[in-house]
């Protein structure tokens, strides 16, 4: 194994080793704040993080408002105390080692307003911004008016280019680097393009020999490159470190630090992660943001592929090949459908899911009595957690604030099944994480093979890194 040098990043010399920052209430002051202390750069994460009281407990995310637009109000205020309570911590625990960074996601609900709110509220506790999820030109701007560094995530050369050119460029000085995002296996959500299979990966060597060639083109030879998804054992990238080809190369590690004393998801996750088998996880495009995403496979995510089978095209009228007949809803309307879809929904009505909720595609999903209210309770109560949501429709964007199309009950509200899963601490874990997203990067299934866990082996973050510095 070859040695694991300091790289220069962001101005400071620090282990090639960062934490990846996971949304809603995961990637927390303590998590980042240990793996700073160790060396390396922690990332808290400012996606409506958690927030305390005077008596140190997490202030509950409620919301009071009437409308849409008064909830994402609320949202974005839990967002930025939430954000600067994490800083706080982190830089406490770091204790002037390493460095701390902040992650958001682009396609947050107001996300200028809560990265510009936290850096206020938070100053010169944070030394970078990591952001993906979107393409985030203004990325740059918000960070030179902060002075720190800035590290947009990205999974093509072609997308770095695009940022670069239409605004980067200006604030060269202050890209501390570029996170590459592998979109077949890191976990959450992911980039993958219009003409990449997900089922087919690619091997990453070459996209990130075409992102560095990219950025050679505009004179970044010596800016890191942070591979993102898929790093377990660094043994197994020895041809990457020191790599003349692909020039500075530090690594991140997402779904890894799931997995320590310090880490706050349920002690249930915990355990689940110890049991995954390869395959348990795998992307899916049930996301209300239209990204494609990597989660365990669960009871949540089998609920979720059933409505989408239980699914069917349909017209008003007879037309074409709809020519069937069919009575849908509590007053028996009358739709048209073709006749072996007719047979297939009168199977599903049959089977207790008797309730035809119409999608933005002209389809109709069959769900139970119960899961329909469920769906349309979510869709009401929402409160603005992404810019757009195709689950309820809602847009950040006036004066209509709706992204213009019916909402979509093959979706769901990822901010209150995030919450359910971060917070879910009392006897009926195991159930309420069974029945919720578990976000995890597709190598997941690692921990039960890795002997490092060998009998339910939790580290804690030092540990972690200590063992991972060794080249596993």
């Amino acid at each position: 194994m070859k040695p694991i040098n300091a790289i220069r990043m962001g101005g400071t010399d620090i282990l090639p080793l960062v934490e990846g920052g996971k949304g809603v209430s995961i990637s927390t002051g303590v998590s980042a704040g240990h793996w700073a202390a160790a060396g390396g750069a922690g990332t808290i994460s400012i996606v409506n993080a958690d927030s305390y009281d005077e008596e140190g407990n997490i202030v509950p995310q409620l919301y009071h408002g009437r409308t849409r637009r008064e909830r994402h109000e609320e949202l974005v205020d839990y967002a930025i105390r939430g954000g600067i309570d994490q800083a706080r911590i982190a830089h406490d625990l770091a204790g002037g080692k390493g460095r701390v960074h902040a992650n958001i996601l682009w396609e947050m609900g107001g996300a200028e307003r809560v990265i510009t709110g936290v850096l206020e509220g938070a100053p010169g506790l944070i030394q970078g911004l990591t952001c993906g999820a979107g393409m985030p030109y203004r990325l740059s701007e918000i960070a030179a008016r902060f002075g720190i560094h800035y590290y947009p995530i990205v999974s093509s050369a072609r997308a770095f280019n695009a940022l670069w050119r239409r605004a980067y460029n200006k604030t060269a000085e202050l890209l501390g680097g570029v996170v590459y995002e592998d979109p077949w296996r890191a976990g959450g959500h992911n980039g993958l393009s219009n003409t990449e299979n997900p089922l087919v990966p690619e091997d990453p060597f070459p996209r990130v020999l075409a992102l560095r060639q990219q950025m050679r083109a505009f004179g970044l030879d010596q800016t890191p490159i942070i591979m993102a998804g898929g790093v377990w054992w660094l043994e197994e990238w020895q041809d990457w470190i020191d790599n003349p080809e692909l020039g500075p190369i530090v690594f991140q590690f997402g779904t890894r630090p799931l997995l320590t004393r310090e880490s706050p998801i349920p002690d249930a996750w915990k355990r689940r992660l110890l049991t995954l088998k390869k395959g348990d996880v795998f992307l899916n495009r049930f996301s209300p943001t239209g990204f494609y995403s990597s989660a365990v496979n669960n009871t949540f995510l089998h609920e979720l592929r059933g409505r989408s089978e239980r699914q069917v095209p349909f017209s008003s009228e007879a037309v074409g090949e709809h020519t069937a007949a069919l009575a849908i809803g509590a007053r028996g309307r009358q739709v048209f459908v073709t006749p072996a879809d007719r047979q297939r929904a009168q199977l599903w009505m049959g089977e207790g899911h008797t309730e035809a909720m119409r999608t933005p595609d002209n389809t109709l999903v069959f769900v139970s009595p119960e899961k329909a209210r469920e769906i349309l309770a979510d869709q009401g109560a929402c409160m603005g957690c992404l810019s757009e949501c195709r689950f309820s429709n809602w847009s950040q964007r006036p004066p209509a604030y709706s992204n213009g199309h019916k909402a979509d009950p093959r979706s769901y509200c990822i901010q209150k099944t995030l919450q359910a899963a971060a917070h879910a601490h009392g006897p009926d874990q195991d159930t309420v994480i069974d029945n919720n997203l578990m976000f995890g990067g597709t190598n997941a299934w690692r921990f039960a093979t890795d002997p490092f866990y060998a009998n339910g082996f939790v580290p804690t973050v030092a540990q972690l890194l200590e063992r991972i510095m060794s080249g596993r």
